[in-house]
């Protein structure tokens, strides 16, 4: 049987957003990072502290020019994606960074992240080269990003998260010239 997948349209979140973020945010962690990170810290993810960050977030403005894109079926938030300027110590004037990209984990593989990942990248200054750091061990974002014109550039890093160090991989797509 093939299933139908509804229409999908990519918009700029607000803060009326929050609460749908938080939950795509908490379900794709908790499935991606299954093995990677400890099951206790995955299980422990507070949907309702996630929300109520995000409206803050979303509430406050793009600061620094931070936007974030959803992806939506229908009324349903089912991914987003978040970017603005690189953070990373070698980044040029106009780098960006990709800082989240999340999908409903019953969305995966339906090409809606494709799509979200195709707008904003649409949306961007063609000069500006964009970065993103993804776990290491997390193969299937791996594979996503360099599908979508990004590759590992050899610069690594680690960070604490669930009270594991957690090794990170930059993957780089670069700017028109």
């Amino acid at each position: 049987m093939v299933q139908q997948i509804e229409e999908v349209t990519v918009r700029v979140a607000d803060a009326s957003d929050a609460q749908a973020i938080a939950r795509v945010h908490v379900r794709s962690w908790q499935e991606a990072y299954v093995g990677i990170l400890p099951a206790d810290y995955l299980e422990s993810l507070d949907l309702e502290a996630r929300a109520r960050r995000w409206e803050q977030d979303l509430r406050e403005g793009p600061q620094q020019h931070v936007r974030t894109w959803l992806a939506q079926a229908g009324s349903e938030v089912v991914g987003f994606l978040t970017l603005g300027p690189s953070r990373d110590e070698d980044a040029g004037r106009l780098d960006l960074e990709i800082y989240a990209v999340y999908l409903d984990p019953q969305r995966w593989g339906q090409g809606v992240a494709r799509d979200l990942m195709r707008t904003v990248v649409g949306e961007v200054d063609r000069r500006a080269a964009i970065s993103l750091w993804v776990a290491a061990a997390n193969e299937r974002a791996r594979h996503f990003y360099r599908r979508n014109g990004f590759q590992a550039d050899g610069t690594e890093r680690y960070e604490t998260v669930g009270g594991i160090e957690l090794l990170q991989v930059r993957y780089r797509r670069p700017g028109a010239h």
